[in-house]
């Protein structure tokens, strides 16, 4: 009921209001198992993508976001699971699992997921050392990536803005990326370094942003 609100009063009002900029749509699979791999800029990133994709796009979300207790918890957990939003709690590895679990499933289901490669916000602008999270997700379900460069939205909602603002945005959507040549290799770490680096190395080139070679709340690289 909220998707179908947010998608057919609350998109359209939205796109008037903030005119975002959208390239490459087309690369988006009408239907189909398919992957979405954008860079991680602000909050609203989880509301941009589903506002300009055609078809509902599932992402993870924050534990803390179902969590909550009172009418504000009872809310959250409505508006995060009424958008297809998957709970999924960072640092602890059986928790993670169970949410990529869950994400495999949607796929299976030929629907489409949002992962960013980064794991979270980055909060300097840059673009970061990605997990390898979206490389399991791609070879064990088999579906595309397709990268995604968000621009400006950092702008529209920066990390301690409560309500967003009216600034230019930018959604570049770049070209399903194939990794049925790793089928079966799902347990290579090396291989599944190589084909987030790949992923990352696309939103790089779509963002425009600078790049760091550690993860996001790390100063060491890697």
């Amino acid at each position: 009921m909220l998707y179908t609100v947010m998608k057919r009063v609350v998109a359209p009002t939205a796109r008037l209001v903030w005119r975002p900029e959208v390239e490459g749509l087309a690369n988006v699979p009408a239907d189909g198992p398919v992957i979405l791999a954008p860079n991680h800029l602000s909050f609203i990133d989880s509301i941009v993508i589903p506002m300009v994709v055609p078809r509902r796009v599932s992402f993870l979300a924050k534990a803390e976001y179902f969590e909550g207790t009172g009418v504000k918890g009872a809310l959250s957990r409505y508006f995060f699971g009424s958008l297809g939003h998957v709970p999924v709690r960072r640092g602890i590895g059986r928790a993670a699992r169970a949410s990529l679990d869950t994400a495999a499933e949607i796929l299976a289901g030929g629907g489409a997921f949002a992962i960013y490669p980064e794991g979270t916000r980055s909060l300097d602008g840059r673009l970061h050392r990605g997990r390898t999270g979206v490389a399991r997700m791609a070879l064990e379900s088999g579906a595309p990536v397709v990268p995604v460069g968000l621009i400006g939205t950092d702008q529209v909602q920066p990390v301690d803005a409560k309500l967003p603002r009216i600034r230019p945005v930018t959604i570049r959507f770049g070209k399903p990326l194939d990794f049925s040549r790793y089928t079966g290799m799902h347990e290579s770490l090396p291989v599944l370094r190589s084909v987030t680096d790949e992923v990352v190395y696309r939103i790089l080139e779509l963002s425009g942003q600078e790049y760091v070679d550690s993860y996001q709340g790390s100063d060491k690289a890697a």
